[in-house]
C-alpha cells in the first residue's frame, strides 16, 4: 500500500490521524510516518485498513462471493478458505485462498492479484 492510498482511505473513513492510530492500535507517529513516506506500511496495517474500508461499505448490498464471480470449479472452491469460512466477499483478506488455480500464500503477491480482481476493485474504487 502506498502512502497516498493510505491517506485517501483514512480520509474516506472520516478519521483524523489520531483516530486512525487508535483504531489500528498503533501510534500517531506511525500514522504520520506512513503518510509522509518515512516508513513502509506493514502488511498487518494494510490488511486492517482494507478490512475497515470494506466494512464501511453499504452492507445491505448483496455481494456475490468470489467463487461465483470467478466461476471456480467445485473442487477448487471446496478446498478454498474463502468457501470454508463463507467469506467470498472477503477472499482478498484471507491468506491461503485458491485464486486462478493456485494457493495464495504471501500477502504481497496475493494483493497484486487481488487489486485487479472484481471482488476487491469495487471496494477500492470507493476511495478517490
Amino acid at each position: 500500500m502506498e502512502k497516498t492510498e493510505f491517506s485517501s482511505i483514512r480520509h474516506h473513513l472520516g478519521k483524523t490521524q489520531s483516530e486512525m492510530a487508535q483504531l489500528l492500535g498503533i501510534s500517531l507517529k506511525a500514522i504520520q510516518s506512513f503518510e509522509q513516506g518515512w516508513r513502509n506500511i506493514p502488511v498487518h496495517v494494510e490488511r486492517q485498513v482494507l478490512f475497515l474500508l470494506a466494512m464501511k461499505e453499504d452492507s445491505s448490498k448483496k455481494k456475490k462471493p468470489c467463487w461465483v464471480i470467478e466461476k471456480c470449479p467445485k473442487a477448487t472452491r471446496e478446498n478454498c478458505p474463502a468457501w470454508e469460512f463463507k467469506s467470498g466477499h472477503l477472499c482478498w483478506f484471507i491468506n491461503g485462498t485458491i485464486c486462478h488455480g493456485e494457493v495464495q500464500e504471501k500477502w504481497r503477491d496475493k494483493m497484486k492479484m487481488c487489486r485487479k480482481c472484481k471482488v476487491l476493485q469495487p471496494i477500492l474504487s470507493t476511495v478517490k
